[in-house]
């Protein structure tokens, strides 16, 4: 019986593990060890939305949520949206996250979660919560916020790219989230030669925290992006 592409994501998740070396101060979060919900609520939405053998484009984020897939497991994803949109209620936790409200108020206006799921897959190349120690806390941190981290997750992001890419991925065109992500996709891009073009669209954060009157702009650019390619 051949994976379809749900199996093949869950397989990637299940086994997901970052034991590389990593700055002082930082530390990963892994969901699926952390709470067995999260590992139930995510094999739940791939078979609910990608229990085929679809190529889909790939859509590019940064690296978890402590809110939003670093409790799903579902990128862009909180346990609201999760629920109110995609039907999945998750018992152990409640969350709200700012990237999450843009990215399904923008999916409900391409057609909905059906519809979107059905043309786009979207990921991390380093697909789980990194932290930093904050006073007494810890706070959201972005692999490329520091010089030393990113060197040590270089060649795991890679691998990880890489891998998402075998799920039955379009290489030809990548769709990244944030600009100074996207200059760091690019020089993973350049060293592993993954993708033949990079469209760079801004990111769910950034619009929701200082573009929000401009929001429904910000939606009309995303959905011209991905529907003129995916309609081609």
């Amino acid at each position: 019986m051949v994976a379809s592409f749900a199996d093949k994501v869950i397989d990637f998740n299940r086994n997901l593990n970052y034991n590389g070396k990593l700055p002082h101060n930082f530390e990963v979060l892994n969901p699926y060890f952390d709470n067995p919900e999260t590992m139930a609520v995510m094999e739940q939405f791939y078979k609910k939305y990608y229990n085929d053998s679809i190529q889909r484009k790939f859509m590019v984020g940064i690296n978890p949520s402590r809110h939003g897939a670093g409790v799903t497991g579902v990128p862009f994803t909180d346990t609201k949206r999760l629920e109110s949109v995609c039907g999945i209620a998750m018992q152990s936790a409640r969350t709200h996250e700012v990237s999450s409200v843009f990215m399904y108020d923008m999916i409900e206006q391409y057609g909905g979660a059906t519809e979107f799921y059905k043309d786009f897959y979207i990921n991390s190349p380093f697909p789980l919560a990194i932290v930093k120690r904050s006073g007494n806390g810890w706070l959201n941190a972005n692999y490329y916020d520091d010089k030393e981290l990113f060197s040590d997750v270089k060649d795991f992001m890679i691998e990880s790219l890489k891998k998402h890419i075998s799920l039955n991925l379009d290489t030809s065109e990548v769709f990244v989230l944030g600009k100074k992500n996207a200059d760091f996709i690019s020089k993973l891009n350049k060293e592993a030669n993954l993708f033949e073009k990079m469209t760079i669209l801004e990111h769910p954060r950034y619009i929701q925290q200082y573009k929000l009157k401009e929001k429904q702009s910000y939606i009309d650019k995303y959905i011209l992006a991905l529907k003129n390619k995916s309609l081609e």
